[in-house]
């Protein structure tokens, strides 16, 4: 800038040396004094505009070179989808969890399955020791076979108007008494096979070959997780913005996997203890990755807005008559007063105060005050 104005005062001092060449070579030109005095006023005139034209570009180089502008980066806002997520941690179950005990008492003498092994509802587990009970059947199946000879020869008999009445019902009463018998020690033996109740996956055989096992004292555990269901505990507040059918986003960080479902069910208890309802959410395994027991992150919508204002939240200030950010104006900052509303993931819903094509200052906001003046 100094040199400009260097070049400016040197371009004076050429202009004065040439109206001094002209005005010496008026002694030697025949010209008449008139003609020369009217060029050298003519000369005068332009140096004088010429002055006038070097003062005012001084003083305006000089009023620029006073004036600091601030650097910014402006962010222009246009009307967008926004939404807000509540976040509460859920807790994984498998569809079907079953601890499987027999229905009888007896000691183990085999077990026919693996922990890991995949089996069918009704594959058999153990077999429980059966011996008494299998001489006891023995012999009722003895004792049914003599009282079904002695019904049936009194039935021929009593066809044949042979015997008494009373000696028929007697031995049709007797053979059907053993039957019954031999039944219920038959479906006793049956009690003492261990059966999976379920389709799955033997996850754990709690007991070994040799000991009691009895009703009370669970023998393994089987597991189906090609269907499992996450239970989540949502605050009461959002009661009303939680609906069965809503489609939930969870997330599973150990697997780093994030899954959509609708809401199965939505509990009708809120917990005393801690002011809570529950939902419900199933999900299909079929890698059976999402395990029992897992902890996962459930992201429930309870706001959305189609056409909102959405700007940085940090970039909203406030001060004592409000809530605050900066805008291009030209090129100057101009402070302008919002009215947020909710804000997610740090972002923050305007809902008056801006207008959409605006720009707002996203970067050197901090440096800039109302008026001040801004280079993009």
């Amino acid at each position: 800038m100094k040199t400009t104005i260097r070049n400016m005062k040197s371009s004076k001092q050429l202009l004065f040396v040439l109206i001094g060449l002209g005005m010496a070579s008026c002694t030697t030109n025949p010209e008449s004094i008139e003609a020369k005095q009217e060029q050298l006023s003519a000369y005068k005139q332009e140096v004088l505009v010429l002055e006038e034209k070097i003062v005012a570009l001084e003083q305006e180089l000089d009023a620029s070179a006073e004036i600091e502008y601030i650097n910014v980066r402006a962010l222009e806002i246009q009307p967008q989808l926004f939404e807000h997520y509540i976040e509460v941690t859920g807790n994984v179950e498998a569809d079907q969890e079953v601890d499987v005990s027999p229905e009888g008492s007896g000691k183990i003498i085999s077990i026919g399955v693996e922990e890991g092994d995949q089996v069918k509802k009704g594959t058999i587990l153990a077999r429980l020791n059966t011996d008494i009970l299998d001489r006891t059947i023995e012999e009722v199946k003895v004792n049914l076979d003599l009282a079904t000879t002695t019904f049936e020869r009194q039935q021929n008999l009593w066809d044949q108007k042979i015997g008494s009445e009373m000696q028929y019902l007697q031995a049709k009463t007797a053979k059907e008494s053993i039957e019954r018998q031999l039944e219920s020690l038959q479906a006793q033996k049956e009690m003492s096979v261990i059966k999976s109740p379920v389709d799955g996956v033997v996850d754990v055989v709690y007991q070994k070959t040799g000991e009691i096992a009895s009703p009370n004292v669970p023998f393994a555990k089987v597991i189906n997780i090609s269907h499992v269901k996450v239970y989540s505990d949502v605050a009461e507040t959002y009661l009303t913005k939680v609906g069965k059918g809503d489609t939930v986003t969870v997330e599973f960080p150990a697997l780093a996997r994030e899954m959509e479902a609708p809401i199965l069910q939505v509990g009708n208890y809120i917990d005393p203890n801690n002011r809570t309802f529950r939902i419900r959410i199933d999900f299909s395994n079929s890698d059976n990755l999402i395990k029992p027991n897992m902890i996962a992150l459930v992201k429930i919508r309870d706001y959305m807005a189609e056409n909102a204002l959405v700007i940085p939240s940090l970039l909203i200030k406030e001060d004592f008559q409000g809530s605050y950010t900066f805008i291009v104006d030209g090129d100057t900052a101009k402070k302008v007063y919002v009215e947020p509303g909710v804000s997610d993931n740090n972002m923050t819903e305007v809902i008056s105060g801006l207008e959409p094509g605006e720009k707002i200052i996203s970067e050197g906001f901090d440096q800039v005050i109302n008026g001040s003046p801004i280079m993009l």
